[in-house]
């Protein structure tokens, strides 16, 4: 076969800007810039962060675990607080909470921001604070009337179209048996099903026209305590009360057990909150349910509007308000012991598409009786021993700073329908109102030498009046 000739370059002027040289050049000048602007935006941003750091230093002596020195400005909480992301559900994180052992965290929702940890404390732990809380005595978490309801309804003085309007959510000049519901449930602690309700209807005569509807006349007809007096001459069974366990508080400061003070301090480590706060939160509240012990499903903490305190910071407020609450940033929730049977903890709507009060009570199916459909709630935690779970009760305001409530966190405790509950609660108290937060730890840090008796006085008054209970 002919041998093809070989191929023939066109003619043609070479050009200066395609040299080989020119190129090479171009490409060491284009490294060189590139390199430039990658040390120079290294050099901002370590030199920023170093400025932030030492500037959070100076602005938030919370963070320093020392106590000031006389004559120098008292200490502010850091107007950013810590909060753990959830990335998605069934994300495990690792933390260190103990020097040479680490715990895996699991996101269990994202609304509310939930997880769990199991192993978080050991067996003896659990046995131990179980044993303190025996040693101590358990009282009734709940007695049949909200001490005090009386006498905050006298200083009100609202007037029956006033306390109408209030209990009328939807606004549709009627009151549905939900709305009644949760009336009764909050102001005498007696968990009535929409059954209950009709037969005190009955009771009372109070519906008139039978449509199960309570109209404004209607409601006028009424005392303030019927529905009161009526259940209380017909007798109520403690598994119609909104909780049925008994409880008992332990201090965790100095002087108290090793391993107390031990659990305090990994909470500190968990939710990576300044320590100052942890220790000027409410004591560890240690709780038993028997065979047949429930808790309804509720918030751990309320809702702050302007003429709402926060129980914890009351005496930093600057004027008396008529109503106070539980403001409780954060729960970490201990399981002491494993149950037979029942007992979970229950989350009726975590993780909805939305929320709306309402629908919680629908054809007579109510998300919120732990007694009867703990099985409808979109979560439900069964208690191990030594596993924790913790949860945020707030969102973030956006600042860093609690924000609004957080609605889905609304929990309960199933009944335990074979066997004990053993359980453990720390709630982390935070005040949604910074500048009140402010001067409740200035009022704390005026009087170093009280802070050593500060969970002592907390964990008496809390025996005595019992504020943390409820909402």
């Amino acid at each position: 076969a002919p041998l093809r000739p070989p191929c023939e370059r066109l003619p043609g002027t070479k050009s200066g800007v395609c040299s080989r040289s020119y190129f090479v050049v171009v490409m060491v000048f284009f490294h060189i810039y590139i390199i430039n602007v990658i040390a120079l935006l290294l050099y901002v941003h370590y030199s920023s962060g170093q400025e932030e750091a030492s500037s959070r230093g100076r602005d938030a002596p919370g963070r320093d675990h020392q106590r000031p020195a006389p004559g120098s400005p008292p200490p502010q909480p850091d107007a950013s607080l810590s909060r753990i992301e959830g990335i998605r559900v069934g994300h495990v994180q690792r933390v260190s909470l103990v020097p040479g052992k680490v715990h895996e965290m699991r996101t269990l929702s994202l609304k509310p921001l939930l997880f769990e940890i199991p192993g978080f404390l050991s067996e003896h732990e659990c046995r131990l604070v179980v044993q303190l809380a025996q040693l101590k005595g358990l009282v009734e978490s709940q007695l049949m009337v909200q001490e005090g309801q009386e006498e905050l309804a006298k200083e009100l003085n609202l007037s029956p179209d006033e306390i109408f309007s209030l209990l009328d959510i939807n606004q549709d000049g009627q009151l549905q048996l939900h709305e009644i519901l949760t009336h009764s449930r909050v102001r005498d602690g007696i968990w009535l099903t929409p059954e209950n309700l009709r037969e005190v209807y009955t009771g009372l005569e109070a519906d008139k026209d039978n449509n199960g509807l309570l109209s404004l006349e209607e409601f006028r007809l009424l005392s303030n305590d019927a529905f009161q007096r009526f259940l209380m001459q017909r007798g109520v069974k403690r598994s119609q009360l909104v909780r049925n366990s008994r409880h008992t508080w332990l201090y965790q400061g100095k002087g108290a057990h090793q391993v107390l003070q031990d659990i305090k301090e990994r909470v500190t480590r968990l939710t990576r909150l300044p320590s100052t706060l942890v220790d000027l939160s409410e004591p560890l509240q240690v709780v038993r349910y028997e065979e047949g012990g429930h808790y309804h499903a509720h918030q751990d903490s309320g809702p702050v509007y302007p003429e709402t305190a926060c129980t914890h910071t009351r005496l930093a407020a600057n004027a008396s308000t008529p109503f106070e609450t539980s403001c409780r940033y954060i729960t970490v929730l201990f399981y002491l012991n494993s149950v037979e049977g029942g007992g979970e903890t229950a989350f009726p709507v975590a993780d909805n598409r939305t929320y709306d009060e309402v629908s919680l009570i629908h054809n007579d199916v109510d998300l919120l009786d732990t007694r009867r459909n703990c099985n409808k709630s979109n979560l439900r935690v069964k208690p191990t021993q030594g596993t924790a779970v913790f949860w945020y009760n707030y969102l973030s305001d956006g600042r860093g700073w609690v924000g609004e409530q957080d609605e889905y966190a609304l929990h309960g405790g199933c009944v335990v329908t074979r066997g004990t509950k053993w359980i453990a609660n720390k709630w982390i108290n935070v005040d949604p109102d910074y500048q009140r937060q402010v001067r409740y730890q200035q009022l704390v840090s005026q009087n170093p030498e009280d802070e050593e008796d500060e969970g002592l006085t907390l964990e008496a008054d809390l025996e005595g009046s019992d504020i943390h209970q409820d909402l």
